[in-house]
C-alpha cells in the first residue's frame, strides 16, 4: 500500500467512497442526508485535487486502486479577536472502502495527516465525527483523540 496526494485519476475511487460515506450518514440521519448523493460534483472534486489548501491523501494499492482517503483543510484564524493564530490540518473526511476495513489503513492513513501536518507546521489536526457514527467514533478514539468541542441540536417537529 502507499500513501500519496490524490490525482485526477483518483476520481472514481474517491467518487466510489464518498458515496459509502454518506450512505453510512444517511442510514443514521436520513432526516439530514440524502440518499444517494455524494459530497462534491466532479467539477467541485478536481478543484480539490489542485488546490494546496485542501489537500486529500489517498491510500491506494499495487495496481493503483483507491483504498481509502483522508481530505484535509488548512485553517488559520489570522489577528482574530479571540483565536489565536495557530495553523490547523482538518480532516474534513476519512474513510476507508467498506470491504477491507480492519486492515489498518485507517490508521495508516490517520498516521500518515499528522506526519504531513507536521511538516506543514500546524500545531494540531481536527475532525469532526456524527455521533450517529458509533464505529468511526471508536476509530478516532482508538488513534488517540479526544473531543474538543461538542455540537448539539434540538428537532422541532
Amino acid at each position: 500500500m502507499n500513501i500519496r496526494r490524490a490525482e485526477e485519476r483518483d476520481m472514481d475511487g474517491l467518487n466510489r467512497l464518498l458515496l459509502q460515506v454518506c450512505l453510512v450518514h444517511h442510514k443514521g440521519r436520513p432526516d439530514l442526508f440524502k440518499y444517494g448523493a455524494k459530497k462534491y460534483t466532479d467539477e467541485e472534486l478536481k478543484a480539490i485535487i489542485h488546490d494546496d489548501k485542501t489537500p486529500i491523501l489517498v491510500a491506494v494499492d499495487e495496481k493503483e486502486e483507491v483504498l481509502g482517503y483522508a481530505f484535509c483543510i488548512f485553517k488559520q484564524h489570522i489577528n482574530n479577536n479571540i483565536l489565536t493564530d495557530i495553523k490547523t490540518l482538518y480532516i474534513d473526511d476519512l474513510c476507508v472502502d467498506e470491504n477491507i476495513r480492519g486492515k489498518h489503513i485507517g490508521k495508516s492513513l490517520y498516521e500518515k495527516v499528522l506526519e504531513f501536518a507536521k511538516e506543514n507546521n500546524c500545531y494540531n489536526v481536527t475532525l469532526n465525527v456524527w455521533s450517529l457514527n458509533e464505529g468511526a467514533m471508536k476509530f478516532y478514539e482508538k488513534c488517540g483523540l479526544k473531543p474538543q468541542k461538542i455540537g448539539m441540536e434540538t428537532i422541532l417537529n
